[in-house]
């Protein structure tokens, strides 16, 4: 009982995508699975300010495309496209040698939509020490006036550096995430904290679409 499941991995056969594009035999699955890995790390690292919602990973044959969702895509691709060239360079460095690396900077148009977006922005704010119910209050109250359904917020951990751990939630609108046919978005972020991490979850219910409801 009160087993949880990730909203974006329930929804896979219905309408989300993988974000992991290929397919691989016994031997280079692993090699793949970590390369996909370290090159998601790498970005989001590189990419702290550009405001990266997602990156997804394609493969075929000796290529890999890399697709970077960011609201921000001007600070991806720096000026004449250098900071786009030197980070295809280090990723090179990442992926087995004699791949090709190719990067497409995608732009997120509603960022107040995105969940890991507003996820990373409170956990940013309670860094910066604002009061977290005003930080969560604040992002609640951007994703409503753009159009969400409804968004629920969960946060976990040593709040206002309190002694004891304790988690709080916060609701507005409606989030169905038994149904299947509702667009859910999930983000989690983590604030380090000097009290320790604290960690936050985001569902946002953008909408529902009849059409890939499941009989």
């Amino acid at each position: 009982m009160g087993q949880k499941v990730n909203p974006i991995l329930f929804r896979l056969p219905v309408n989300r995508q993988w974000r992991s594009i290929w397919y691989a035999d016994k031997k280079t699955f692993p090699r793949f699975i970590w390369e996909d890995y370290q090159i998601r790390k790498f970005i989001k690292k590189r990419l702290e300010s550009a405001a990266v919602s997602r990156i997804v990973i394609e493969r075929a044959g000796n290529r890999v495309r890399i697709n970077i969702h960011t609201a921000r895509p001007g600070l991806v691709i720096g000026r004449k496209a250098a900071e786009l060239d030197k980070i295809k360079e280090e990723i090179a460095d990442i992926v087995e040698k004699g791949r090709e690396v190719l990067i497409d900077v995608k732009e997120v148009k509603h960022p107040e939509l995105e969940a890991q977006l507003i996820a990373e922005n409170i956990a940013l704010q309670i860094e910066r020490r604002v009061a977290y119910r005003r930080a969560i209050k604040r992002a609640i109250q951007l994703t409503m006036d753009a159009g969400a359904m409804g968004i629920k917020v969960r946060c976990a951990g040593r709040l206002g550096g309190a002694e004891i751990a304790r988690a709080e939630r916060y609701h507005e609108g409606k989030v169905p995430l038994h149904s299947l046919r509702a667009d859910i978005d999930y983000g989690f972020a983590e604030a380090l904290t000097v009290a320790g991490k604290i960690g936050v979850k985001v569902w946002i219910c953008r909408k529902e679409d009849i059409a890939t409801a499941v009989v």
